[in-house]
Parts: C-alpha cells; structure tokens; sequence
C-alpha cells in the first residue's frame, strides 16, 4: 500500500494571514499523525509566505513521523536541511510570483549542480527526492544526479478534462513511473490529486508514497482534519 504523506502548508497559510500563532501547524501534524498518515510534508519557501523555519524544527523534534521537506535546490536551503536532518528531502523549483508549485524541476539541465546540493543532503543521512515531470528524461536525469527517489508531477493529469487527456497525462506517469523502477528509484507522485482521482496513481506499480495536502485541508474545513486524513488514506489503501 502506498504511503500517505499529507502536505499541512495551508495551515500555515491561514495562520499568516492575520500573523498569528493559531492555527499551529505543529498541532496540524499531531492531528494527521492520529488519522494514520505515513509522513508530514511541509515546503518551506524562500518568500516565507506559510511555514516558517520554527515549524519545520518543531515538528521534526516533536512529531514521531518522517518528515519530508520541500526545498528550492539552493545552497541556503541544503544549509537548513542539514542543520534540521528531516528524514526526506524533496527538491522542488521555485518562482516568487506563482501561487504553487506549476512543474516539475528541470534536472536535465542542472545535474552537475544538483549532484553536489544531493551529496550534501546525504551526508547528512537525508533521503533525497527531486521533483519531476513525469518525462523519462528527466527520471534518468534525477537518477543521474544521484537522487533517491522521484516524485512525479500529477498536477496536468489532476487538472486534465475529459477521459482523452486523462488517459494521455496518466501514461505519462505510468511511463516515467516504470523507468524510475528500473532505475532502482524509489517512486511517489504528488500536486493536484484529490479524493476523486487519487486511486489511479496509487494503482501505478511500484508506488511508493504520495503527498497530497490542499484538498485535504480543504475538505477538513467541513469534516474536521482527522476525518479528512482517514478519508484520504482509505481511498489511498490499494
């Protein structure tokens, strides 16, 4: 069965807005760490704008769950990464003016920077991950540059209309999902999915884990954030 790692951002998102201390991500994880989930995944980002560095060493310190951090490939990251040691580290791109995370990192054209930011991580006993669009060019680059595992893109095939385009965006994952397989990468998927196409990629062979957190977040403003976890995490179950 897949692990469900749940993206907790958003918390944080609405407790900037009024730049409080409420509602505390740290509280957050506790919830979803009794729903069942397999992990906690926050991105702290370089304009600060939801989780701040307070909340990625809290919860790394108090949350007996791994801890999978989403992080710009910038040196100023991998220093933080390696003071905090989450257990993974996910490797994302980063542009100030989007609202989230539009695709996948471009680590065809980055692997001999991207080797020495993945060996660092390392040697501080972090598993690393890149994210990725689903494209066999860039897993064999991922691969290349040392990375343990990948996490696909899901976002076009989530976002994708009709039974045509979602065929199409899913073979794509099937695809790189196959080739990260057999270049003895470990597999998760993430960005977009929600409680409607979720069981599909979690079907995928090999799949290791998903991280999945704005329609969680969302749906737990009317069910209540446990009820949401365990709602996802059933639908995960394959």
């Amino acid at each position: 069965m897949p692990r469900l790692g749940v993206n907790i951002d958003h918390i944080a998102t609405v407790r900037q807005a009024r730049k409080g201390d409420f509602p505390d991500p740290l509280q957050a994880a506790g919830t979803v760490k009794k729903a069942g989930a397999d992990g906690i995944t926050v991105h702290l980002r370089e304009d600060r704008r939801h989780i701040q560095e307070k909340d990625v060493r809290a919860i790394r310190r108090k949350v007996r769950l791994p801890l999978n951090l989403e992080m710009a490939a910038t040196s100023a990251m991998v220093a933080f990464a390696r003071k905090v040691r989450p257990q993974e580290a996910c490797l994302v791109p980063e542009r100030r003016e989007e609202l989230t995370t539009e695709g996948g990192l471009d680590a065809a054209s980055r692997v001999p920077d991207l080797k020495k930011k993945i060996l660092a991580l390392k040697k501080a006993e972090i598993l690393v991950s890149i994210f990725v669009d689903p494209s066999i060019r860039q897993v064999r680059a991922a691969a290349l540059a040392g990375a343990d595992c990948v996490e696909l893109h899901t976002g076009r095939y989530a976002d994708s209309k009709g039974k045509a385009a979602q065929r199409r965006e899913f073979a794509k994952l099937a695809a790189a999902g196959k080739e990260a397989r057999r270049l003895g990468l470990i597999l998760n998927a993430g960005h977009g999915l929600g409680y409607g196409n979720v069981r599909r990629v979690a079907r995928i062979p090999g799949m290791n884990g998903l991280n999945i957190g704005f329609s969680i977040v969302s749906r737990a403003l009317f069910t209540g954030l446990e009820r949401a976890v365990r709602d996802m995490k059933a639908l995960v179950k394959i």
